[in-house]
């Protein structure tokens, strides 16, 4: 008997249980977001984890059967590949715990090992391939109009999540109603999750809107975010708290979803790796932020190395102390 795990990316979609009806089509007619089946390759180690719909983790073992989504990847500091990139042979990775597959072709030696499989087949049902996208609900015909706190990084791991729960806890403890997003980034339902935890209600990310990853073509992430932000719009919320996963200048459309909330923000927080890359960002991206975060902001030296580069204001978000001036400068932005 197969052991069967569905992936968090089908979180969305309404799919029967196993034994799930699937075949393998021509390559032509693969897609991102196409839904598929693989199955785990005998590895060395001990990868990542499988995400269940959950947002709980299991360790699939080899021969075990995983239900996710063909997807691109471009991580500075974790993998690079796409399901384009998947050989003859089938073999492929999941190149996140939330079962993004796809064949990675460049990976960080300091990252987690991930898991090898192989294509079985697409999941077809009433006789065609199933994709994410037709699992999407139908938009509200809402603008989006909500007061918007924006928090973005100079890469993943940049402390960006961290920083949007404290945001939000801020806020939800003032009384204020916070819908919170994940705009971009690979999908992993965790993120999104510890905002739900933080106090936000509704919690989204770009899966709601039918999307693996945000390396997709502009056109593609344009209207799926439009969506979105009409759900969010439509929440009976009064403030935003939106993640923008890895950095505005990475192939994750981090620049467009900017552009679609540049008139709404209010306050944005860049979560910096160290004082250098807050200039590399101001100068690159643009757009000067309203505070700087994250491990750039771990000392009082981090601090006052920001301040003299750039004369940006950093905290330590981690430290309660900083919380008192964060949340002076949260509440003036939002007021003004």
């Amino acid at each position: 008997m197969d052991t069967v795990f569905y992936a968090s990316c089908t979180r969305i979609a309404e799919l029967p249980p196993w034994p799930l009806p699937h075949r393998v089509l021509p390559r032509g007619e693969w897609a991102a977001g196409d839904y598929v089946v693989g199955r785990v390759l005998p590895f060395r180690g001990r990868p990542e984890p499988v995400e269940l719909p959950s947002g709980r983790e299991v360790e699939a073992l080899p021969g075990d059967l995983v239900v996710g989504a063909f997807a691109r990847r471009a991580a500075t500091l974790e993998a690079v590949g796409s399901f384009e990139d998947i050989g003859e042979d089938g073999r492929m990775d999941s190149m996140t715990e939330g079962g993004c597959f796809g064949r990675v072709t460049s990976r960080s030696p300091l990252s987690k090992s991930l898991m090898p499989m192989e294509y079985v087949g697409h999941v077809i049902l009433s006789g065609r391939k199933t994709t994410m996208r037709d699992w999407v609900l139908q938009p509200p015909d809402v603008s989006y109009a909500l007061p918007t706190v924006l928090v973005v990084g100079t890469s993943m791991s940049a402390g960006k999540t961290l920083s949007a729960r404290v945001a939000v806890r801020h806020l939800v403890h003032a009384g204020v109603p916070v819908a919170a997003a994940k705009v971009t980034g690979a999908g992993r339902y965790h993120d999104v999750l510890s905002l739900g935890d933080a106090g936000a209600s509704p919690i989204f990310d770009f899966v709601d809107a039918g999307l693996p990853t945000t390396v997709v073509e502009p056109g593609l992430f344009q209207e799926a975010m439009s969506g979105l932000l009409a759900h969010m719009g439509a929440s009976g919320a009064e403030v935003a708290v939106i993640e923008a996963g890895a950095s505005p200048l990475e192939p994750y459309n981090g620049r467009a979803a900017v552009d679609l909330l540049r008139e709404h923000l209010r306050f944005t927080i860049l979560c910096a790796s160290d004082p250098y890359a807050v200039v590399g960002i101001r100068d690159a991206w643009g757009v000067p932020p309203d505070l700087v975060a994250g491990p750039a902001a771990n000392t009082t030296a981090g601090i006052e190395l920001v301040r003299r580069l750039t004369g940006l204001e950093a905290l330590n978000l981690m430290r309660r102390e900083s919380h008192p001036r964060f949340q002076a400068l949260l509440g003036e932005a939002l007021a003004a």
